[in-house]
């Protein structure tokens, strides 16, 4: 049969499916069913489609002409794990499965007319499936696919095979290749479907899509959420004397105050951002000073979880020595809105850190779970490391927080340029928070420049050179930005590149010993 000219056609639209569309549509199915005389929907079984759920049940017409339909029920999915059959599936037609409260949208029927084909009708019934999906909260959309073209291969190959060469673009099956191409995967082979399908040998493939944005309902014991916008508050802070800790630490309460001011989730406060302190110890060797410099970190600590709590906010509290079992690292605290306190430790410390304070390596490599999500926090060399934030990414890591502090502009590229990086590779977002400013009275701590900034991975969704917003340089100043969790989400899933799915970890990997 010849296509339609689509000069002819005045007008496509998709509507519900009505009773009284019985007569139209039992001609549009007589066509597209030559092959499958048995295959007709009778009108009691449509009106039970259509009472049970109208929105459901959907046709294209073109010129007021049904063309194509598409028809689904919502099952329990829990009911289908194993095998079954197309009649077991709809209730020996007679769609008694169809459950309101159920959590997966079943396909059970999609056809064009034959001289309709291949004007891209088909997607847009699929479209408009993944829509009401979503709008319904439903888990998912499954279907028992057939596979036409497979007795012409059923001597050679099993069907699992045949599946993979389709995938695999070796064999053609318009079909199967329409579905995958819609970004539905195989999950499992049915066996004796459908009984009447000899062209597919009664297999069928098990086909599903996951929405990406379902959220399981909240029981009754269910306290809190996890938000799908998080704004994030950074701090550039500005290196100046102070005259003891109460006055730095009312700097520090001013900023906090500021940005939940500003409804933030988080406050990023940059690495060593307590240097200033130093200053009284000038008559101490460099390396005494910061071990000095390391007795306030606890008194610190304290007071950040206070002002968290109070301000409602979670503080990422940038880096601060400390001397743990007789060690001096670099360490920082998260400091949860509420109350709860963890510690994370620089992995990498640079070799001016090592050589002229003495500090030692750290060893905790973790993700954290917060209200907004799951985070990491890297500090300034260890985001020059790829594998910390991959393993991360592995843990699920959706927000990776970078405080730093860097004395050139060429210590500043390497930082952001390694955090620009990190956002791409793991699909996730980077803060990055430095200081700005001179401490000529701190030895080895006189001058700092910095840039920060928000970075999010570059794709449709995103900004197209992956910077969400970015300070004045080398101004003291806060800079606040949301970023939204769901567009990661739809990232992973449909990105134009899936940096994280397409890991040849058959070739490699990496791990945390």
């Amino acid at each position: 049969m010849s296509t339609i000219n689509i000069d002819k056609i005045d007008n496509l639209n998709l509507e519900f499916l009505k009773t009284e569309d019985y007569e139209q549509l039992k001609h549009a199915m007589i066509d597209s069913y030559s092959n499958l005389p048995d295959s007709i929907w009778d009108k009691k079984q449509i009106k039970t489609l259509v009472d049970k759920f109208p929105e459901g049940q959907v046709v294209l017409k073109v010129n007021d002409e049904i063309v194509a339909c598409a028809l689904s029920i919502i099952v329990n999915y829990d009911d289908f794990r194993g095998q079954y059959t197309y009649e077991q599936v709809t209730g020996n037609y007679k769609f008694t499965t169809h459950d309101e409260d159920g959590d997966v949208l079943y396909g059970i029927e999609v056809f064009i007319k034959p001289q309709y084909r291949g004007m891209r009708l088909g997607r847009r019934l699929y479209d408009y499936r993944k829509e009401l999906c979503e709008n319904l909260n439903l888990r998912g959309i499954a279907f028992g696919g057939r596979i036409p073209g497979y007795h012409n291969y059923a001597k050679d190959f099993t069907p699992k095979q045949y599946i993979e060469k389709v995938r695999m673009k070796e064999i053609n099956d318009p079909v199967l290749n329409f579905q995958l191409s819609n970004d539905f995967h195989v999950s499992r082979v049915l066996k004796n479907y459908l009984d009447e399908d000899a062209a597919s040998k009664q297999y069928a493939v098990l086909l599903e899509w996951d929405n990406i944005y379902y959220t399981e309902p909240l029981h009754a014991d269910d306290t809190t959420t996890v938000k799908s916008t998080v704004r994030l508050g950074l701090i550039q802070w500005q290196m100046r004397p102070y005259s003891g800790i109460e006055e730095l630490m009312q700097q520090v309460e001013y900023f906090v105050d500021s940005l939940a001011a500003y409804r933030s989730d988080f406050a990023l406060f940059p690495e060593y951002f307590n240097a200033p302190l130093m200053a009284a110890y000038n008559d101490h060797s460099v390396s005494g000073a910061i071990r000095e410099l390391a007795k306030y970190t606890s008194m610190i600590r304290d007071k950040f979880s206070d002002l968290a709590i109070k301000y409602n906010i979670n503080i990422i509290t940038g880096s601060m020595p400390e001397i743990i079992d007789g060690h001096l690292y670099n360490v920082g605290n998260l400091c949860h809105r509420d109350g709860r306190i963890e510690q994370y430790e620089k992995i990498h410390v640079t070799p001016d850190e090592q050589k002229v304070w003495g500090l030692s390596n750290g060893s905790k490599i973790q993700t954290f779970d917060t209200d907004c999500g799951k985070i990491g926090i890297l500090i300034c060399y260890d985001s020059e490391f790829p594998e910390l934030s991959r393993i991360m990414a592995k843990d699920g890591m959706q927000i990776l927080f970078v405080p730093f502090l860097t004395d050139t502009q060429n210590a500043y590229a390497r930082v952001r340029l390694c955090c620009q990086a990190r956002a791409v590779e793991n699909e996730c977002y980077v803060a990055i928070a430095g200081s700005v400013g001179n401490l000529p009275a701190v030895e080895n701590m006189d001058i700092s420049y910095a840039q920060s900034a928000v970075f999010t991975p570059c794709d449709f969704a995103f900004p197209s050179n992956g910077v969400k917003a970015e300070a004045t340089p080398n101004t003291e100043m806060i800079l606040v930005a949301d970023v939204d969790m769901d567009l990661l989400k739809q990232l992973h899933n449909h990105g134009a590149v899936k940096n994280l799915k397409d890991r040849r970890e058959d070739l490699y990997e990496v791990v945390k010993k």
